[in-house]
């Protein structure tokens, strides 16, 4: 019997990976060799087109993200510190030394019940955890609660920091999970290209806002009405404009993704629901750009002007209280001055701009299909990748 070594396959695809086969065929054996290269070569271009999508913002892109393998455990260092400052915060020092004391004992026990955990998952017993899972989570929400209400004395303060902990980490879990940082920073390098698509709506949008905002930035009411109330009451009437411009931005975003959708190349795969919320999260991120861009040009432009036109003789008169300067600037022998009343002004009439632009581009069909058209093609690329990705991904699971 004669002995052929062959390099390929014999008339059907190679598995990468698999083991040597010898094959009788002809009268000759056959050792048909195949290579592991190919498998290294797949898992590098996988782990490439995976970094790439967090870098686009679209994590969710990723085939079998994990919350405490992907989400929590990018997040451990940002929860330690959060861990270490209310470990800290519920030592009361002040108290004497058997207090601190027993305190350091309680944070022994939680170390010790952390190492046998790690014990447990077969790492070493100091090993900083690889995996954030249900028990360091609870660990993080409840160790800080329950010494905060023993040393503090205040089972309400043990609860509050219970609450705040469970807040952090639904928090977390959004802004990692689905790369707000990374969306930010994607659409902030497009944000003028984007500005520049919709500059018909800004062009008939903002001198109808300049004039209406015009009229009332030159009355008493309005700084009356900016000026008077306290810090609580004033940024929460602030807070309510944004959230309202948030809602206005939010009702469009279905039909926003599901145009994207349908404009784009996404491959034989439609997006699962996790990826359609994280283009969400994209598109929502964009236009919430816009308007901060739009609301802070507004802002500059009403402190110059108050800066300019406002003296102090026309303040004092529509002011009810003594008003506080911030900069005082010397121009042509003139004196102006920056105060926190004007501050404060102009920012209210900005985050009333804002809302109005958000309203503004809600209602518009020439911006809806000038940002469906420029966010398809922003993500044409990010799709394309995809597609190679899911090929890659059912490549490799045909082979294991």
């Amino acid at each position: 019997m004669r002995n052929l070594l062959v390099l390929g396959d014999l008339g059907h695809p190679p598995i990468f990976g698999a083991p040597c086969d010898v094959i009788v065929k002809n009268g000759a054996t056959v050792h048909q060799v195949w290579f592991d290269a190919g498998v290294e070569s797949d898992e590098s271009r996988i782990a490439e087109l995976e970094q790439g999508f967090r870098r686009d913002g679209l994590p969710n892109l990723i085939v079998g993200l994990s919350a405490a393998d992907d989400i929590f455990t990018r997040a451990t260092p940002f929860l330690t510190v959060v861990f270490a400052i209310e470990i800290v915060n519920a030592l009361d020092v002040d108290s004497g030394w058997a207090r601190l004391l027993l305190a350091l004992g309680g944070i022994t026990v939680m170390l010790v019940a952390l190492g046998l955990l790690n014990l447990i998952r077969g790492r070493r017993f100091l090993a900083v955890p690889t995996r954030v899972g249900n028990a360091e989570l609870g660990a993080f929400v409840l160790v800080p609660a329950v010494l905060s209400a023993v040393f503090q004395r205040d089972p309400w303060f043990g609860l509050t920091v219970m609450v705040v902990n469970i807040v952090v980490v639904a928090l977390t879990y959004v802004v990692v999970g689905f790369g707000m940082p990374s969306i930010v920073r994607w659409v902030g390098v497009r944000l003028f290209a984007q500005l520049g698509a919709s500059v018909t709506v800004l062009v008939r949008a903002v001198p109808l806002l300049l004039f209406f905002s015009l009229v009332t930035f030159f009355t008493t009411e309005i700084w009356q009405s900016f000026t008077a109330p306290g810090p609580a009451r004033y940024w929460t009437a602030i807070t309510m404009f944004v959230l309202l411009a948030m809602v206005f931005l939010s009702v469009r975003l279905p039909n926003v993704v599901k145009e994207v959708q349908a404009d784009s190349d996404v491959g034989a795969v439609p997006l699962h629901r996790r990826e359609r919320l994280n283009l969400a999260a994209v598109a929502l991120i964009s236009e919430m750009l816009q308007v901060l861009f739009v609301s802070a040009a507004v802002w500059l432009f009403y402190v110059v002007l108050g800066t300019l036109l406002v003296s102090a003789e026309v303040r004092a008169d529509w002011l009810t209280h003594a008003e506080h300067v911030v900069w005082e600037i010397a121009w042509f022998g003139e004196r102006m001055q920056v105060t926190t009343e004007l501050l404060r002004v102009a920012t209210g009439v900005a985050t009333f701009a804002g809302l109005y632009y958000a309203v503004t581009i809600l209602i518009d069909p020439a911006y809806r299909d000038q940002f469906v058209d420029s966010l398809t093609e922003e993500l044409h690329d990010t799709f394309d990748r995809r597609s190679e990705y899911l090929d890659l991904i059912e490549r490799r699971d045909a082979g294991t």
